[in-house]
């Protein structure tokens, strides 16, 4: 295993993950009006034309997402195929049936039915694009 170099403790934690996005605002209504998650920022970078956006879940202190729009012909195809067709990201949540029936409501599209796990309950939903995501309250 790796060892950081003697001397040195560095604390490291992941930031963002982007998504690349077909379109800012679609994405933003997605994140935001449909799965509840707070824009925490939506700058606009004029020398290089494309808006910094960052969403993230509720009241989380962990990991954001960057929605990325995509700038070329081969980001465009990995729209909603980031990870070849496995589950993307998993959103942990402290009360799995008010977030499921929430998301339901709103027009999410759930690929199976609730199922307890060893490890919480889980269900597997998709994004706008298609991204396949795990809805977990984890045991």
């Amino acid at each position: 295993m790796l060892q950081p170099a003697p001397g040195l403790h560095v604390n490291q934690c992941i930031g963002l993950v982007s998504i690349v996005v077909r379109d800012y605002d679609e994405a933003i209504r997605f994140y935001v009006g449909t799965l509840g998650f707070r824009l925490v920022e939506d700058t606009y970078i004029p020398e290089q034309d494309k808006r910094w956006v960052v969403v993230a879940p509720p009241n989380t202190t962990g990991v954001s997402l960057l929605l990325a729009r995509a700038a070329s012909p081969e980001q465009k195809a990995h729209i909603g195929n980031q990870t070849g067709g496995r589950v993307f990201l998993f959103l942990h949540t402290s009360d799995f049936q008010s977030d499921y029936e929430h998301m339901k409501a709103h027009g999410v599209r759930f690929l199976e039915e609730p199922r307890s796990e060893p490890y919480g309950m889980v269900v597997v939903f998709q994004d706008l694009y298609g991204n396949k995501w795990d809805l977990i309250q984890p045991a």
